[in-house]
């Protein structure tokens, strides 16, 4: 699985990146999605051509990540149709590793770049950030600095902030703080947590979650208005404390 980058990018406005993820593997897009919502990003996918060209209407993504094989019709086809209305959006294109006529048929009519199935998470996030870089999408969010409400924590220095007061973490209790900044707002399950802060399935053992929340409660909101909220059944999320 992709590991978080040391840089956090924002849209201009400071919302989040918003990423159209098309292929017609369910599977392959919910990877993407995981791997794309870690960076931050805001996450949309369709399975067709012709839902790939709705969404981008409705949700005017920064970039795009394009199967060239489709069902309906072909990666090309879509990325003109989705070009008509944004005509500036960076497009990667997805093609079987033996496909040379597509890749060749992909940056000529207009693709900016592509990847070859199977291909590496870490290089795809890499690729998409160098296009959204070169197109100006992007803006620096304070250097190396995540925040949330008056929660602040560095990702060179490791050094953590609840307004003006420092706060100790173990090196687990880090990587789960800020696998949670990195998605504030968004309720992340028992299961995504134990993949994305220790890279594997504990078979069972997902109470191992509930004990390192528990841990950063005390740290994190002892004293002070709750910031990480429980949705039982569902996950948890991270949310800024009203009035920050």
């Amino acid at each position: 699985m992709t590991q978080p980058s040391v840089e956090v990018f924002t849209r201009a406005d400071g919302s989040p990146i918003r990423i159209l993820a098309v292929d017609d593997e369910p599977s392959l897009t919910e990877l993407l999605s995981m791997a794309f919502r870690y960076e931050g990003w805001r996450v949309f996918t369709a399975n067709s051509g012709l839902a790939a060209v709705r969404l981008a209407k409705e949700t005017k993504p920064d970039a795009i990540v394009l199967d060239i094989m489709m069902p309906d019709f072909d990666g090309l086809e879509v990325m003109r149709r989705i070009r008509d209305d944004q005509p500036d959006v960076p497009v990667v294109f997805l093609t079987a590793r033996d496909a040379v006529a597509d890749r060749v048929s992909g940056l000529t009519a207009g693709g900016d770049d592509y990847v070859t199935k199977p291909f590496s998470l870490e290089e795809l996030v890499a690729r998409i950030r160098a296009l959204l870089r070169r197109a100006g999408a992007l803006r620096a969010a304070n250097e190396s600095v995540l925040r949330v409400g008056d929660l602040s924590l560095d990702e060179d220095s490791h050094e953590v902030y609840r307004g003006a007061d420092e706060i100790q973490l173990t090196a687990t209790e880090y990587e789960l703080l800020r696998f949670m900044m990195r998605n504030p707002k968004r309720v992340l399950s028992k299961a995504q947590i134990l993949d994305r802060v220790w890279n594997y399935d504990f078979g069972g053992q997902a109470n191992i979650v509930e004990l390192y929340i528990s841990y950063l409660r005390k740290k994190i909101d002892s004293g002070r208005e709750p910031m990480i909220h429980t949705l039982r059944g569902a996950g948890y999320v991270l949310r800024p404390a009203k009035g920050t």
